[in-house]
């Protein structure tokens, strides 16, 4: 895909593997990423924001923080029983990403919440687009992730700008396999990149994200014919995927 390379566009990062990949498959279309855009919706650990921040600095790109915790607007969420903003990493669930127990990793509308204020920030930069990296692989587990959620957030955010900022989500129909193959062909540092919820010293393997983690990146390599690449990412427990996915 090709744009003008003069429109400009503000990412929301949030130093994952999805929405690093959104900001540099932006940078490769031809946008001016001017912003990138996160969050603090209080989740146990802020090594995904460490990592958005370096991914940003990496790409010469500001990079704001918004702290929603500390506003009250997560806090006020508490008694959602999310275990994301549960205080206790034992909390996270384990095992394959489409398990019905990963439904507890629900935070309720923080996409909506979030793409709201990157959306003013990209109308406040006189922004063409905002950028968001949810992809199929979501669809299943948060609602605010989905194709009908996404298309009513463009409505409301070019409604709401008069049409000046529209919203993209280039992997909205893609696979995390997609995303994993385009963030290789592309150059992500993917050693870079923060996916674990449990927030330890290397990404745990078996938590959710985790597992969809690696199963995207060995497929990635098998479709791009890549025999010698290695998962740059230093998991605890580096097999229990493919348990996980087995079963």
């Amino acid at each position: 895909m090709s744009v003008n390379n003069k429109r400009k566009a503000v990412a929301l990062l949030s130093g994952g593997l999805d929405s690093t990949t959104s900001l540099y498959w932006a940078r490769a279309c031809g946008y001016d990423v001017v912003k990138a855009v996160g969050f603090n919706y209080g989740q146990l650990h802020k090594k995904e924001l460490e990592s958005a921040q370096k991914i940003a600095d990496k790409n010469g790109i500001p990079f704001v923080l918004i702290d929603l915790w500390k506003s009250g607007v997560t806090e006020a969420l508490s008694n959602s029983e999310s275990s994301l903003i549960s205080g206790d990493s034992a909390n996270i669930p384990e095992g394959h990403y489409a398990a019905s127990n990963m439904a507890s990793t629900v935070v309720p509308l923080r996409n909506l919440m979030m793409a709201s204020i990157a959306s003013a920030i990209a109308e406040a930069d006189g922004a063409d687009v905002m950028v968001i990296g949810v992809h199929a692989g979501d669809h299943f587990v948060y609602p605010d992730c989905r194709p009908d959620f996404v298309r009513a957030l463009d409505l409301a955010v070019s409604q709401g700008t008069e049409g000046k900022v529209s919203v993209i989500a280039p992997f909205l129909h893609y696979s995390k396999a997609i995303i994993a193959e385009t963030a290789i062909e592309l150059g992500v540092p993917i050693a870079l990149t923060w996916s674990c919820y449990k927030g330890g010293e290397n990404h745990c393997g078996r938590c959710g994200t985790c597992v969809e983690r690696a199963e995207a990146i060995n497929e990635a390599a098998e479709r791009l014919g890549l025999s010698d690449f290695a998962d740059p990412t230093h998991y605890d427990d580096a097999t229990y995927w493919r348990t996980a996915i087995k079963n």
